[in-house]
């Protein structure tokens, strides 16, 4: 009986019972698991492009408004942060945030020689690379190789699939939306007949033991997954959103002090070439309404200065609206941070300057790796030089 490709990636490569482990494996079923390090960084992956000028709105610039007669978000309905500038009036938890000191704004974050293609622009974010570079790695996979081998558990996506960003050379995450289903899963027919059909002992020098070793790890972090899910389960009030119920199951996870470090989530779709103002304000919402329960959560039991939350999209749009009441693929874009352990707060660097354009994009002013460097050294407490291949200098928010 071979396995098929398929069949082992549709359980998310989900491990096998001990009794496929070869013995040089059996230590990885009674891992001991860590003791949580503390910090805990949330990725929100705003997908499709969201447009960063109608969500930090520059509210007392002319130019925004005459370039945006039909999108603009009025100064008077904006969320006011301070007196250049107002948020979406949907994001009502995030002005929260904002007025307490748990929010920042970087502005005209991006990289050189942007590529507005969705499918490479993501990548570039999602790795880490430079846009001539081509990588098959992500930066928290990177993370995982440097920092937490065998221990797939350490940075999860609440999906079903896993995203570029989560998968390194030696290590991955795990992807999961419900930890009961990929406990269960872990433990199907498939891998009770595959068990059947083979001896594991005669595989233990030869390159497939790499298989049972993945698969090992998987399975021992499924039923851990699953187990610390149920010990503290969140009981705010989450929306029954997408990302409502994602966030739910992080906080879960978040409250059972699992060794988990990094969450992975996404939200969308922002690609808003038509009717911007309806998708826009649909998703913000959604956003709004499962930020507010999970921050409410976390600050209820503790846990709020040890998790920082990063908002980013693949690009921003560009600075005019077009003729169908949208914007269409842009360059730099603003990051969002939320959390309660910032060092700064409010907004970090000056808005996008609209009088000095690429072409009727914006320059980008702060390169996204920066920003990679900064959660990996100072948030994560890992080598970033060595994770992302190169020096970038860090901030200082955290």
């Amino acid at each position: 009986m071979l396995i098929k490709r398929r069949d082992f990636l549709k359980t998310g490569s989900l491990a096998t019972a001990s009794l496929l482990l070869p013995k040089f494996l059996k230590a990885v079923e009674g891992r001991q698991v860590l003791a949580p390090k503390g910090k805990v960084l949330v990725m929100l992956q705003l997908n499709g492009g969201n447009d960063g000028l109608n969500t930090v709105i520059p509210v007392r610039n002319d130019i925004y408004y005459k370039e945006r007669r039909r999108i603009a978000v009025p100064r008077e309905t904006s969320l006011s942060l301070g007196t250049e500038a107002g948020l979406h009036p949907t994001l009502t938890a995030l002005k929260e945030a904002y007025d307490a000191g748990e929010m920042a704004v970087l502005n005209s974050v991006g990289y050189p020689n942007p590529d507005r293609s969705h499918f490479r622009s993501m990548d570039i974010w999602q790795s880490a690379s430079a846009a001539s570079e081509y990588w098959q790695t992500g930066w928290i996979g990177r993370y995982l190789d440097a920092q937490c081998a065998g221990r797939p558990s350490a940075a999860l996506e609440i999906d079903d699939t896993l995203s570029l960003a989560l998968k390194g050379i030696q290590s991955k995450g795990l992807a999961l939306k419900d930890p009961k289903r990929l406990f269960e899963s872990a433990r199907g027919q498939y891998f009770v007949d595959y068990a059947a059909a083979h001896s594991p002992e005669k595989h233990e020098d030869t390159p497939v033991a790499y298989l049972y070793k993945t698969m090992a790890e998987t399975l021992s972090s499924a039923d851990y997954i699953y187990q610390q899910s149920r010990r503290k389960p969140a009981t705010a009030a989450y929306p029954a959103t997408g990302l409502g119920k994602q966030l739910k199951t992080i906080a879960s996870l978040i409250l059972a002090d699992t060794d988990t470090t990094v969450y992975y989530v996404s939200l969308g779709s922002f690609d808003t070439h038509i009717n911007q103002e309806g998708q826009q304000k649909r998703l913000f919402q959604e956003m709004n309404d499962a930020l507010a329960a999970f921050i409410k959560e976390l600050k209820s039991n503790g846990k709020w200065e040890d998790v920082l939350v990063a908002t980013f999209s693949e690009f921003g749009r560009r600075v005019s609206q077009n003729a169908s009441g949208g914007t269409d693929h842009g360059t730099a874009n603003n990051m969002i941070l939320l959390g309660g352990g910032l060092r700064e707060k409010g907004l970090l660097n000056p808005l996008p300057d609209l009088l000095d354009l690429d072409a009727g994009d914006l320059k980008y002013q702060v390169d996204f790796r920066q920003v990679y460097a900064t959660l990996l050294d100072h948030w994560l407490q890992a080598d970033a030089e060595k994770i992302l291949g190169r020096k970038f200098d860090p901030l200082q928010f955290v």
